[in-house]
């Protein structure tokens, strides 16, 4: 029997994160919020990680039946332990990398193909230093000029693929134009979406693709049963999302929602003012009359946000939306609107339980290695003891590698680099109220809830490494000469 992580916790110990906890980022009280949102793919309907390969391999057969590449790609199966969400891209280079809050790329994540790249060479690609500035690597939508952010989950294979194809062509010698190679594996993604394959897989096995879907229908219930108004608002079709509703849910789950809106083409839906909404019939068909209103049982296509507060005048903090998306979904509504926001997760779950293994090792580590340090410093002159402390910062060192491995062998976790979160997660924290692994982590708390952010201390707040305590509890070299001005 293979052992998870968390199995190595000894049962006397705790875990110190819960998996299935809501996260705050901001103050907000759920007895203030009259009205939820929903996006679906991924938020509403939960999908198993069995639909990546999928997808994977329908696109790279695109890519060379449709778009003419080597047959040679076709040996490349996907790897789901290979990347990460939030990894950017830089086209040019063919460079997959992750990037930390403050713009730096962090060495020993960075790869072309499926080969990292020494440090040394990305230092020297990005003209001597691991930084890349604003302008080149992110527009608000997570696009630069020549670097992309991959966001959402289905972004996953993508990158899978990108890498496995400019890992065949380096190996090959083969010659490519980096910015062609990079769209014909975007377009080949698209195409698996926009044709459908990806509906038909989840329609013809439900059971095999769709999770939760129990817990999904708990929440809205209880919700709709504590007087909530509900709405949908999703880039997928309406026959798509019927048939997986109605799975999750049943026959009747239209009645939970206020407003249902399929196809309604995000991010543009919540800046674009030009699109109608178009009323849809039972059969799919479009309606050619002019909406004045938005009717709970009815379904609509397209539109945009400025109807929709127009129509339902459901504005600022009474409305909570949640989706996958930081961008796509979450970006525009916090921040040209003010509504709340809640971020579905689904990697928090794995992470979690990851991080609560670490703690207890890394506990054990100081405990024990502070241990150590101060009988010697009983024993020995402070020469040799800082010579115990360099000792046990290098073993610090290589347990913080271990710690990498443990979330992703490439890339480590998706909210953390060694020291600084992630451009991941400062997005994360800038257009999220809440965050959570799945919507049933809602079925832990009342609906009259108030979240709060953890105060965690700020930088001058806590001393928490040894060189900001007092020069007297610790001799270091700055620190002890300029004590004479205290």
């Amino acid at each position: 029997m293979q052992l998870s992580l968390s199995d190595l916790l000894p049962p006397e110990v705790c875990s110190l994160l819960n998996p299935a906890a809501i996260y705050a980022n901001n103050e907000i009280s759920l007895r203030d919020v009259e009205v939820y949102g929903f996006d679906y793919d991924y938020t509403l309907a939960q999908y198993a990680d069995a639909l990546h390969p999928e997808i994977f391999s329908a696109a790279r057969d695109i890519l060379i039946e449709h778009y003419k590449y080597p047959e040679g790609i076709r040996k490349y199966d996907y790897d789901p332990s290979f990347a990460i969400r939030g990894l950017h891209y830089d086209i040019q280079k063919s460079l997959l990398m992750k990037i930390d809050a403050f713009h730096y790329v962090q060495l020993g994540t960075a790869y072309r193909g499926l080969q990292p790249v020494p440090d040394e060479e990305v230092i020297d690609l990005y003209g001597g230093t691991q930084h890349i500035p604003l302008y080149q690597m992110s527009g608000f939508y997570g696009k630069g000029p020549s670097i992309k952010q991959f966001m959402d989950i289905f972004s996953l294979p993508e990158m899978a693929l990108l890498s496995c194809v400019v890992d065949h062509f380096l190996g090959h010698g083969l010659e490519f134009d980096q910015a062609h190679l990079y769209k014909d594996v975007t377009d080949a993604i698209r195409d698996v979406h926009v044709k459908g394959f990806m509906y038909q897989w989840i329609e013809r096995d439900m059971e095999k693709y769709i999770l939760r879907g129990d817990e999904t229908f708990a929440v809205l219930s209880r919700l709709v049963a504590h007087g909530k108004q509900l709405f949908l608002i999703t880039n997928s079709p309406f026959s798509f999302v019927d048939k997986g509703m109605r799975h999750m849910v049943g026959p009747d789950w239209r009645q939970l929602f206020d407003v249902v809106i399929v196809q309604a083409d995000k991010p543009s839906f919540f800046t674009d003012r030009r699109k109608p909404f178009r009323k849809l019939d039972e059969q799919g068909s479009l309606h050619w009359d002019r909406i004045t209103r938005l009717e709970k049982g009815k379904i609509y296509r397209q539109g945009n946000l400025y109807d929709f507060l127009r129509l339902t005048e459901w504005r600022g903090p009474r409305v909570l939306y949640f989706g996958d998306h930081l961008y796509s979904d979450l970006a525009d509504l916090m921040l040209r609107h003010g509504w709340r926001t809640g971020a579905i997760i689904p990697e928090l779950e794995r992470e979690i339980r990851i991080i609560n293994t670490e703690q207890y090792m890394h506990s054990l580590t100081w405990q024990q290695a502070l241990t150590g340090l101060l009988e010697r410093m009983q024993t020995y002159q402070d020469a040799e003891s800082q010579q115990v402390l360099a000792a046990w910062m290098k073993e610090r060192q290589e347990l913080r590698c271990i710690t990498k491995a443990l979330f992703n062998a490439q890339f480590g976790s998706i909210f953390r680099t060694f020291h600084n979160p992630t451009y991941f997660s400062r997005r994360l924290v800038r257009f999220s109220d809440l965050y959570m692994a799945s919507l049933s982590c809602l079925l832990n708390y009342r609906v009259d809830f108030t979240f709060y952010p953890r105060r965690t201390p700020l930088q001058h707040e806590a001393p928490l490494w040894m060189d900001q305590l007092c020069t007297g509890c610790m001799k270091t070299p700055f620190l002890g000469d300029m004590a004479h001005i205290r």
